[in-house]
C-alpha cells in the first residue's frame, strides 16, 4: 500500500464521500454486468447511512484527506463477518488499496472464525484478490446469463 494511504474508520459524516467512492469504483462493474441497477451503484444516500449503524466501515484516505477506498464488515451469527462494498478509486486500483483495506477490516473483528463475502464471476480481479488473501470458492449462485455470484469465505 502507499505510504501516503492511511486506513481508519469511517463515520455517517463521512456516507457521502464513501458512497462517491463506492459508485465510481462500480460503476464500470454495472457497465460489464449490463447492470445500470447493480446495489452498490443504486444504493441511495440513506441507505447507506444505515449501514453504518450496523457495519464497521472503513475508508482510505491519500494525503490530501480524500477518500480513495472503503469497505464493510458486517457481524453475523456463529462468528462470521460479511464483508462487502470493497471498493477503491479507479485512480487509485492497482496500489494495494484493496488488499489493505480487506486486511484492516478483518484485523477489526479479530473474534471472527470465518469472513464470507461475494464478488461476480467475471470480476477477475476481485477474485484474484480475495484468493491471495485466503479466500476460497464455496459456491456459484446462478442469477441470470450475464451474472452468476461466486460465494468465498476465509477461515481462521
Amino acid at each position: 500500500m502507499p505510504e501516503d494511504i492511511t486506513i481508519e474508520r469511517a463515520s455517517v459524516a463521512d456516507a457521502e464521500e464513501v458512497l462517491a467512492v463506492i459508485r465510481r469504483a462500480f460503476g464500470p462493474v454495472a457497465e460489464q454486468y449490463g447492470d445500470p441497477e447493480l446495489p452498490p451503484v443504486a444504493e441511495t444516500l440513506e441507505s447507506h447511512r444505515s449501514r453504518y449503524q450496523t457495519n464497521v466501515v472503513l475508508k482510505a484516505i491519500d494525503a490530501r484527506g480524500r477518500i480513495v477506498g472503503t469497505v464493510q464488515g458486517e457481524p453475523r451469527d456463529g462468528g462470521c463477518c460479511y464483508v462487502a462494498r470493497l471498493a477503491v478509486d479507479p485512480a487509485y486500483q492497482g496500489r494495494g488499496i484493496g488488499r489493505a483495506l480487506t486486511e484492516a477490516l478483518e484485523a477489526e473483528f479479530p473474534d471472527a472464525c470465518r469472513f464470507e463475502l461475494f464478488t461476480g464471476h467475471k470480476s477477475q480481479g476481485s477474485l484474484g484478490l480475495y484468493r491471495s488473501l485466503g479466500y476460497r470458492e464455496t459456491k456459484r449462485e446462478y442469477v441470470d446469463d450475464t451474472l452468476t455470484l461466486v460465494w468465498m469465505e476465509k477461515v481462521r
